[in-house]
């Protein structure tokens, strides 16, 4: 850096994290100084990258290890009276990754994304399809990255030798995006690498070789059209996260579209569920007397409070039980259980099945006829829409700026400073650090959860309709005991995640073993690898698999701070994505943190009206009004923000 940063904030935010960045946002907002740091990239674990981005991501966990300085740069400025925490600069928060390419692997040299400005390579080892399970091992316990194995068929182009490393040319974009400007106040540019790669780029009309043909160079052309999620989620139409996006206006950084429809996994095979009013009396899959049954079902669940009768003796049971006890087929205990109210069978007790299928269809309506939204570009786009409004207001941004300790007075035991890669001391009041950054010694009391997560490129839809931009939720269920249901999100071209002619495919379920162990059998009831011998075949029924990653992430939610040894008093911790499918998680985290910092203080209020903005010599003091105040977030029109307003439009 060609300067050094201001010695002293009143908060200081390690990591870039949904939470992180909500947090940053409203004590910015609150006229806090504000310096958020980041040793990577933003979003961390709820970044979105382009392929080759996630390529460049795999690789550098692949080599990530901790680094130990030969220069004690920090530890000179520690003084008697202190003490330091030294933060992990070692990510241990994925682990077990396997990648399989089933796509044809015509790569030569010359390949690369299309707009790239510098090439970055990534070693994947190719297997034929009889070797990839022995050519795919998994690691231990303490390895935070397997070596990456790519799964190739032995109907493939001569150029996909069994025995030999391929070089793939991908590219890391690093060109700068323009600045943000909002209220003459500019959010600081930053490469393309840091942020979702969402410029336009002109169509490819390049014609394929084959029919329906998608082969990894074109993959690998097209990367930049691809955002890929590290955490999966949707967000409910009336869920925090929402309100919080329109109360602050920080809706007006991002885009959104509905989720089309809500699928089931029966009896080997998918179809659509019935969600609204309409959808329920025009379906073919229910009788008229299952139909008003659903429907007395439901309008009894909108109310249940109002009629503890009707569940009063139940509540000790499953809602899986309880639904037996109700006057409903087996066809619809199924569809309210694992496509509505999207509970476990054995864990989710009935006072918390009918609290999920109230909220499941409180939010129905409100943006269409499913309760979910999924942001343009990919779920990594809401942290730096939080950011955006952080250095609106004046917040500091310091990415791939790593922070070596947190330094704690001895007497008060409180943090009062960190000290940066540069060996800067900068002083704060308050300081919140992502988990990931704890050295171990100081979680050793702490039981982390894990997600099994798996991310498929396939070439056509799970259910094929008339249309090809549909955005489904599938949930599978759990086959065994000690297992998890399966979460399954796919997302369309026109989601601005993947290329035209593929899908994105994510599934998401609580880990018991490894990703893999616990995700395949569900990929392989939906879908089939991708060989150019059956590409001809128009009867192939399941989607085929182009490209496969497998891998497990930390959950650190709901872990409480006495968990952690020895942490100072003013030091917040902010955890990392949960499981869940929305994100109320996140929103309550940053609400209660905010609220310790900035006690009594309004949490992310709306921005003030430009009209309202008094010019005070040299700088500008936003003072709110009345009229500058956001519609409530419960309105039934579409005026509530920009761009969750004109959400009927952009959908298909």
């Amino acid at each position: 850096m060609a300067d050094t940063l201001p010695s002293e904030f009143d908060v200081i935010v390690i990591g870039t994290g949904l939470p992180e960045s909500i947090i940053a946002a409203a004590c910015s907002r609150s006229g806090r100084r504000v310096l958020h740091v980041d040793s990577s990239y933003y979003g961390g674990n709820w970044a979105s990258f382009s392929f080759s981005g996630l390529l460049s991501w795999l690789k550098e966990y692949q080599e990530n290890s901790d680094i130990v300085s030969d220069s004690p740069v920090w530890q000179d400025q520690i003084l008697e009276n202190e003490e330091a925490i030294a933060l992990s600069r070692k990510d241990k928060t994925i682990q077990h990754v396997e990648v399989f390419c089933y796509a044809s692997q015509d790569l030569h040299e010359d390949v690369e994304e299309a707009g790239a400005l510098q090439k970055n390579h990534a070693l994947v080892t190719s297997a034929n399809s009889t070797e990839a399970a022995d050519s795919a091992f998994l690691p231990t316990e303490d390895e935070s990255l397997s070596t990456m194995s790519c799964e190739m068929l032995t109907e493939q182009t001569p150029s996909s030798d069994p025995e030999n490393a391929l070089e793939v040319n991908g590219a890391e974009v690093t060109g700068e995006k323009e600045n943000h400007c909002d209220d003459k106040t500019c959010v600081p540019s930053t490469s393309a690498e840091d942020m979702s790669e969402n410029v336009p780029i002109a169509e490819d009309t390049t014609e394929q070789p084959k029919k329906n043909r998608i082969t990894y160079s074109q993959i690998i052309k097209e990367g930049r059209r691809f955002n890929i999620d590290l955490v999966s989620k949707l967000l409910y139409s009336r869920g925090l996260l929402i309100d919080l996006l329109i109360k602050s206006n920080v809706s007006r950084y991002a885009e959104f579209k509905n989720i089309t429809r809500i699928l089931a996994f029966r009896e080997g095979r998918v179809e659509q569920v019935p969600c609204s009013r309409a959808d329920v009396f025009n379906s073919k899959q229910l009788t008229m007397v299952e139909k008003r049954m659903l429907m007395k079902f439901l309008t009894f669940c909108m109310e249940y409070e109002k009629y503890p009768d009707e569940y009063k003796g139940y509540e000790e049971i499953t809602f899986y039980e309880y639904l037996k006890t109700q006057k409903l087929t087996p066809n619809l205990q199924y569809i309210v259980m694992h496509s509505i109210a999207m509970t476990s069978e054995t864990a989710s007790s009935t006072i918390d099945g009918l609290k999920a299928t109230k909220n499941f269809l409180h939010c129905l309506g409100r943006y269409g006829n499913t309760p979910f939204l999924f942001p343009l570009y990919g779920q990594g786009e809401l942290p730096q829409c939080f950011c955006r409004m952080c250095a609106v207001f004046g917040g500091i941004y310091c990415l791939r700026h790593s922070v070596q300790c947190l330094v704690v007075d001895k007497e008060s035991r409180k943090c009062k400073a960190i000290i940066d890669q540069f060996g800067q001391r900068i002083i704060s009041e308050h300081f919140l650090v992502e988990d990931s950054y704890f050295p171990e010694n100081m979680c050793s009391r702490v039981q982390y959860r894990q997600i099994s997560r798996a991310v498929l490129i396939t070439d056509r839809s799970v259910l094929k309709t008339d249309s090809d931009q549909q955005i489904s939720i599938l949930t599978v269920p759990a086959e065994e005991p000690g297992t998890f249901a399966v979460r399954v999100i796919e997302l369309c071209s026109s989601t601005m995640t993947c290329m035209k002619g593929t899908y994105l495919v994510h599934l998401t379920c609580t880990s018991s073993k490894t990703a893999r162990e616990d995700l395949e059998s569900v990929v392989q009831k939906l879908f089939v690898p991708y060989t150019e011998m059956e590409i001809e075949n128009e009867q192939v029924e399941k989607p085929r698999i182009l490209w496969a990653l497998y891998f497990n992430m930390r959950d650190s939610s709901d872990i409480s701070r006495s968990c952690y040894n020895d942490l100072p008093s003013n030091v917040y911790v902010c955890s990392g994505p949960d499981c869940g499918l929305g994100n109320d998680n996140a929103v309550k985290q940053a609400e209660t943190l905010f609220q310790e910092i900035c006690p009594n203080e309004d949490f992310c209020p709306p921005p003030p009206n430009p009209e309202d903005i008094i010019l005070d010599g040299d700088s500008l003091q936003p003072e709110a009004s009345e009229s500058s105040a956001i519609p409530e977030a419960n309105s039934e029109t579409f005026k509530e923000s920009t761009n969750l307003g004109n959400l009927e439009e952009s959908s298909e």
